[in-house]
């Protein structure tokens, strides 16, 4: 049976976030599927994107889906109602049961985390994306980036508890990256192994592993379904 990667984006962003990825995984002969969530549908939340991730999903039944930022909390909801083999979570948030998205950042203490990394690197907390997200994507990759236009998510999603339970009895593995300049990688590795209780493992680069180091990320993608 082929293996079918559901590539899931951050808020916000949609398939274009995995343009660098995707062919790459599909060079080596995997169908991959990149769904664009309605993050910017003031009427969608939650349950709404992830309808939208299992109807793409359709019939298709070994399944690895890998979740970056936000579709953290989406991820394992989709793993609850079509058959997912491996579960990888990339730079994202992990949510914990009956905590919204917009709880998440107090009860995490993430902008404690954020701001003390800034002081440790030199750096300002002023919200730049390009100084937050951006600083190590290539220049032409960030200037097709900004040429796209900003795609401000909906607050919608941010508002209602996370419905799972418990976290879904799927393989899951973790990638955080070290330089991510939003979720510190001491404050993932904590958040991690509290939530998760597992060690993540780690690559170099910030926020957006898939636009900055894509054939590294892809690498880690591939090993990861290769050794079972």
């Amino acid at each position: 049976m082929s293996t079918t990667f559901v590539l899931l984006p951050g808020a916000g962003s949609d398939s274009w976030y995995w343009h660098l990825v995707a062919p790459r995984l599909r060079a080596e002969g995997y169908e991959v599927l990149t769904p664009d969530l309605p993050w910017t549908d003031d009427t969608a939340g939650l349950a709404e994107y992830t309808d939208v991730v299992v109807e793409a999903i359709g019939g298709r039944r070994n399944v690895v889906i890998v979740a970056q930022s936000m579709s953290g909390f989406v991820a394992p909801m989709v793993c609850e109602r079509v058959p997912v083999g491996l579960l990888v979570l990339v730079a994202a948030m992990t949510p914990k049961p009956g905590e919204s998205p917009g709880e998440w950042w107090g009860a995490t203490g993430q902008e404690r985390a954020q701001r003390e990394q800034a002081d440790r690197d030199g750096r300002t907390v002023d919200f730049d994306p390009r100084e937050l997200f951006f600083h190590d994507v290539p220049a032409d990759v960030t200037a097709q980036a900004f040429e796209r236009g900003e795609r401000s998510p909906s607050d919608t999603p941010f508002e209602k508890p996370w419905p799972l339970a418990a976290w879904p009895d799927v393989p899951t593995r973790f990638l955080l990256c070290r330089d991510d300049r939003l979720f510190p990688a001491d404050f993932q590795r904590r958040v991690v192994r509290e939530r998760l209780g597992i060690v993540p493992d780690e690559m170099d680069g910030g926020h957006l592993p898939a636009l900055a180091r894509p054939q590294e990320l892809t690498r880690r993608l591939l090993d990861y379904v290769r050794s079972g």
